[in-house]
Parts: C-alpha cells; sequence; structure tokens
C-alpha cells in the first residue's frame, strides 16, 4: 500500500520558517522524482518544487527560488521542504507528489498539510 504522509504545517508569522517532511512507503522510493505542490483557497494548484534522482537535481518555482529548499533522504524514504522568509502568499495547502521515471502512470500524492502564514 502507497502512502506518502505530510507533516511539520502550522502556522508561523511573516519572515519566519516552517520545516515540512514527507513519510513515504509502499513504492521504489528512488525510482520516483518526488515534489511539492501547494494549492490556496480558490487557486489551481500549483508546482512548488521538485528533486530527481540524477544527482540531486532540484527545479523551483519562481516564487520560491532562495527560499525553499528540497531535500530527500534514500535511507529514511523521506522528502523534506525547508520553507525561510515565509509570506502571506505562502499560505497553502501543501502537497507531496511522486513520479515514477518509468511510468506516467504510477503518481501518488499525499493528503497535505495546511500552512498558514500571519501575523
Amino acid at each position: 500500500q502507497v502512502q506518502l504522509v505530510e507533516s511539520g504545517g502550522g502556522l508561523v508569522q511573516p519572515g519566519g520558517s516552517l520545516r515540512l517532511s514527507c513519510a513515504t512507503s509502499g513504492f521504489t522510493f528512488s525510482a520516483y522524482a518526488m515534489s511539492w505542490y501547494r494549492q490556496a483557497p480558490e487557486k489551481e494548484r500549483e508546482l512548488v518544487a521538485t528533486i530527481t534522482t540524477a544527482a540531486g537535481s532540484t527545479n523551483y518555482a519562481d516564487s520560491v527560488k532562495g527560499r525553499f529548499t528540497i531535500s530527500r533522504d534514500y535511507t529514511k524514504k523521506t522528502v523534506s521542504l525547508q520553507m525561510n522568509s515565509l509570506k502571506p502568499e505562502d499560505t497553502a495547502v501543501y502537497y507531496c507528489y511522486a513520479q515514477s521515471y518509468v511510468s506516467t502512470h504510477e503518481k501518488y500524492w499525499g493528503q497535505g498539510t495546511q500552512v498558514t502564514v500571519s501575523s
């Protein structure tokens, strides 16, 4: 059974930091690109960051470059998102996402974790 379980969300003041984690199981972690998406109220889900297995290559949305860092731990089978200098516009539900390199049909979502940036 595939599971992606996010944690680490919460309420933080503008300028603060949070670290999200996604614990995975039930699939070959090393064979999947891992990403974080987010969805704000009344907005479409958007890609925040991706990390591949190819030398740990990363990509970020322009809106988070220089503030967010994605990383993965192959031993623990987790993917993390370190979020610094948070802004109110970062408020959203953040989702962990796994995409197979072999088959585009093999993709999985977590249930999401709420991040609220407010004073």
